[in-house]
């Protein structure tokens, strides 16, 4: 038995039922045998020793390469008893875990300059993955972002369209035409809803080789090859005017030092009397370091922001907040959702990758599912203008447009008449 492990993990486990076997063959029983049981198994006294040196990062590490197993439970009841526990004792983590946490914020500064190229490998890493994997767990639509579950009887599908109309809603889609730009334009989804059902003109942004292709392919299958334009190209080296930005789940990857950037580049291409919606996960208390298995395995060069940083660089931009929204259980329903459909999907993704992808994947969707439900993660979406009259005076126009005007809808209507009598 690890005696320094043994040490943490009794000074954390309160609650819950879980059993440590460890390499050695020696048991350790935690908790007050309440809920259900976990059983973790050291495969050996390495992966002991790794994981009470640096918990944070070892844990997934060493459940992704099989160095700990689960016989009773899986990995994300485990991490259900580690962070209800943390939760409930704060003052549980050592001097040693906030030390490691210290240290890994000097190499982190290092790491944050996201400069054209290492932005573009950061998403090469993660997003040009095979899009067959994502087909796996994603709605049709590949909405890889926090879906919005008005009721909670929606299935993930119905509520990543009602996420797409409440982001439309507040970039207040009022008339035919709008210039909009996407930063951040994933496989095109957000910029065809507001193509399609406002008849906007839409410009959409992404340094992933695998999402550009696709967005293309999809906007020419639509019929709307003219009228939105899908482009492999850096935020940064755009110069024109919009009448609105949108930008989903694509901040968390600009990093902090490039926080004013960001915000200054949006400002100088809003039109004066724009509006921008920005959706992007974030932390409900101050700043701390980006998790640091999802920060090596899963999203290099990635940063999670808390609101105060997210402000202070948008006042400094001279742009105004006129709207601000916390959305917070609704990333964790939709996390569980993705993995309950990868976990069903296990043998497809293996033959993709392989068991040890398979595993690191699981523990990153259990991992974040977790941490929005007993963590301090959420998701901030705050709408954007230079002039504070840019937006109606009251926040009902929300639930009041989130489906196209009529006048929108005539618009539309015309248009689709006319692409297919062009396909004709």
């Amino acid at each position: 038995m690890n005696r320094f492990l043994s040490h943490l993990v009794r000074r954390l486990i309160k609650t819950g039922d879980l059993t440590i076997k460890f390499a050695d063959g020696s048991d350790l029983r935690l908790g007050d045998g309440t809920g259900e049981p976990v059983t973790l198994r050291f495969n050996s006294a390495r992966a002991e020793r790794a994981v009470a040196l640096d918990p944070n990062l070892k844990l997934g590490e060493c459940y992704m390469d099989g160095e700990i197993d689960l016989p009773d439970g899986d990995i994300y009841r485990l991490l259900e008893i580690l962070f209800k526990n943390i939760q409930l004792n704060s003052t549980a983590p050592t001097k040693w875990v906030k030390l490691i946490e210290q240290l890994r914020r000097i190499p982190a500064h290092l790491l944050e300059w996201n400069t054209l190229g290492r932005s573009r490998s950061n998403v090469k890493h993660h997003y040009d993955l095979s899009g067959e994997l994502y087909d796996l767990f994603l709605d049709p639509d590949r909405q890889y972002s926090c879906a919005y579950f008005e009721d909670p009887s929606m299935d993930l599908e119905q509520a990543q369209m009602a996420k797409k109309r409440h982001i439309a809603s507040k970039l207040i889609m009022d008339r035919e035409g709008l210039k909009v730009l996407d930063i951040g334009s994933g496989w095109g989804g957000m910029g065809l809803h507001l193509a399609r059902q406002f008849n906007a003109r839409v410009t959409g942004v992404t340094l992933s080789d695998e999402q550009h292709a696709v967005s293309k392919q999809r906007a020419r299958e639509d019929g709307f090859a003219g009228q939105v334009e899908f482009k492999l190209l850096d935020y940064r080296k755009l110069d024109q005017t919009f009448n609105r930005i949108v930008s989903v789940g694509m901040f968390e990857h600009v990093g902090r030092r490039h926080f004013g950037t960001y915000f200054d580049k949006c400002a100088e291409m809003l039109a004066d009397d724009g509006v921008m919606l920005l959706h992007t996960i974030g932390q409900s208390e101050p700043p701390t370091p980006t998790n640091p298995f999802i920060k090596k395995h899963i999203f290099p060069g990635g940063y999670i922001p808390s609101l105060s940083e997210i402000v202070l660089a948008v006042e400094r931009s001279g742009l105004v907040i006129t709207d601000v929204e916390v959305l917070r259980l609704h990333y964790a329903e939709t996390l569980k959702a993705w993995r309950a459909r990868f976990l069903e999907n296990w043998d497809k993704a293996a033959e993709l990758y392989d068991e040890r992808f398979c595993r690191m994947w699981d523990f990153y969707l259990a991992s974040c599912e977790a941490a929005f439900r007993w963590q301090d993660l959420v998701v901030f979406q705050l709408q954007l203008a230079h002039r504070p009259d840019a937006v109606p005076l009251t926040r009902d126009y929300i639930g009041r447009s989130d489906r196209a005007p009529h006048r929108v809808k005539k618009a539309n209507e015309s248009a689709r008449k006319k692409r297919e009598a062009k396909a004709k």
